[in-house]
């Protein structure tokens, strides 16, 4: 039988088994305490992981106990109170419990255990956004503009001439060279010395002479004939391409902050935004995102104003929709950004304008967006701008319209609208 041991390195005090199988193995309490979580965060907070508990009866391990009753047979060390055939009472019953790692006694006998847990930024979105994808994501990719950027990467021995690195090149050969020819030249010099010695020396034999200096000679050629450069000296100077993805989104955030828009109804749509740029920065690393509110005008703001400013009023839908089409024309081409809106709404709305907004959706909007969400938030019955939207829908692949009555239902909402397509 194979046996295969994982010898990563794991972080500091850290090990990533044992934390991927406690992941694995209570996901389901897990992904219940990430949905709960995302309501606290900000739009744009997403540079750091979540600190979830889990009760610690989802968690205990079964284990085998001695049941209440029956007889017993102990010996207790520093027993002075009692003997033998003496009746123990019972210890009285509740006890504290041990609340978010501090361990409190209640007067109740009531307790509530959390086991609290941290997890990364990335097993956050992953667990919340799992089997989740972007509708038309196919088509995104095929819009998507990459570009290469050419970096130097050291040297290489293969190459066109343009690119030869001639320093390196002759530093290889002289290594070369030195190598094949340093023991030949060891012995040119022994041999040379030794010539010397017998033409200093009278009397000499002549053919002793000659033999040497043909030695001489024939070590000469051989250091001669190893050429001064080779093809296996060659370096050439490596320029490597990178990609870097210029694909990147923007998001419009359109909210109606009429009169009829308490905070409430803000909050739920606030967390309906935050669960969409998540997600989409997942896909895509340059996002940016608008923030459109509107009552009977349409004005871009930043985040704050776009959720807790005061202003209200009455109500003309296709002002944000006006608004929108103005800034995407001015700084989000169709053809460079890949374009995502997302509209939250009471429904109410002026009758005559219903059908304004269905025009500029048919006409400007919806054949330049990849996607186009809209959530009524509302415990009404539905009005003519969801009848005008709901309509849409039979005409374009790429519009979704949602109900949400409480907070409840945000994210179920959610999963519905990006959830995975049936191939």
């Amino acid at each position: 039988m194979a046996n295969f041991i994982d010898r990563r390195l794991n972080a500091k005090g850290k090990s990533t088994v044992n934390r991927q199988r406690f992941i694995n193995r209570y996901k389901k309490q897990i992904k219940k305490a990430v949905s709960d979580a995302v309501t606290r965060r900000s739009v744009t907070d997403v540079d750091k992981g979540e600190k979830i508990s889990i009760p610690t009866r989802d968690i205990s391990e079964p284990t085998f106990h001695q049941g209440q009753g029956g007889v017993r047979e102990r010996v207790h060390p520093g027993n002075d109170q009692f003997t033998t055939g003496d009746q123990i009472e019972r210890p009285p019953q509740g006890g504290g419990g041990q609340g978010a790692g501090q361990g409190e006694a209640s007067d109740s006998g009531e307790g509530q255990d959390d086991f609290v847990f941290q997890i990364s930024k990335d097993e956050y979105l992953e667990l919340l956004f799992e089997d989740l994808e972007l509708p038309n994501l196919q088509n995104n990719r095929l819009n998507k503009l990459v570009e290469y950027q050419t970096y130097r990467a050291g040297f290489t021995n293969d190459g066109v001439p343009a690119n030869i690195n001639i320093v390196r090149s002759l530093r290889s050969s002289i290594a070369r060279r030195t190598a094949m020819t340093s023991n030949k030249r060891k012995q040119l010099v022994a041999l040379e010395e030794k010539l010397q010695q017998l033409q200093d020396t009278p009397g000499a034999n002549s053919d002793e002479i000659l033999a040497t200096q043909a030695e001489i000679e024939q070590l000469k050629q051989r250091i001669d004939k190893v050429p001064f450069i080779d093809t296996f000296d060659l370096r050439y100077n490596n320029f490597a391409k990178k990609e870097v993805p210029s694909s990147q989104a923007v998001m419009f955030c359109l909210m109606d902050v009429s009169g009829s828009m308490d905070q409430a109804t803000k909050d739920m749509a606030k967390r309906f935004y935050i669960l969409l740029y998540l997600f989409l920065t997942r896909t895509y690393k340059n996002l940016e995102v608008v923030y459109i509110r509107h009552h009977t005008q349409a004005k871009e703001v930043d985040e704050h104003e776009f959720f807790y400013s005061q202003e209200t009023g009455g109500t003309i839908v296709s002002s944000a929709l006006k608004l929108m089409q103005e800034i995407q024309q001015k700084r989000y081409p169709e053809n460079e950004w890949n374009i995502y809106a997302a509209q939250a709404s009471d429904g109410d709305n002026w009758a005559d304008d219903s059908p304004t907004c269905r025009q500029l959706l048919q006409k400007q909007l919806l054949p330049v967006v990849r996607y186009f969400s809209y959530i009524e938030i509302t415990n009404r019955a539905h009005q003519t701008l969801w009848r005008e939207y709901e309509a849409l829908q039979s005409e374009f692949d790429n519009i979704a319209v949602q109900h949400i009555k409480q907070a409840e239902d945000i994210y179920p909402v959610f999963r519905e609208l990006f959830k995975k397509q049936s191939v």
